[in-house]
């Protein structure tokens, strides 16, 4: 996602939830072809590149976990929250499969945090 207007549309339409390191938000989107993410670091979240890490941290994760998805036609924003810079890969991934799994957007058997 790159355009303001969509990053609006999901804040103000979609769902949402905050974690301790990271809010997540998503709306369905029938239109889409796949799975459209947005990352905010701002920087509250941290310097220069603390948010470049979290950045490709988040990535990572939608890559290593979208094949859990149960509907890949959605958009997806993922927002660091003040404190994430420091925390751990482990950390921020098991918030952002806890905030995931509330959202209802794993499936089944989703898998658990690699370590």
């Amino acid at each position: 996602m790159t355009h303001r207007d969509e990053f609006a549309r999901v804040r103000t339409t979609g769902q949402a939830k905050a974690g301790r390191f990271v809010v997540l938000s998503t709306l369905a989107d029938s239109s889409l072809d796949g799975i459209r993410t947005g990352f905010i670091t701002t920087k509250k979240s941290g310097k220069a590149h603390d948010r470049v890490r979290l950045r490709r941290i988040f990535r990572a994760l939608v890559r290593d976990h979208a094949a859990d998805f149960c509907d890949l036609q959605r958009y997806l924003v993922t927002i660091a929250r003040h404190g994430a810079a420091t925390a751990s890969f482990a950390e921020l991934e098991a918030d952002w499969l806890k905030q995931a799994r509330r959202l209802g957007l794993l499936g089944s058997a989703p898998r658990p945090p690699s370590a």
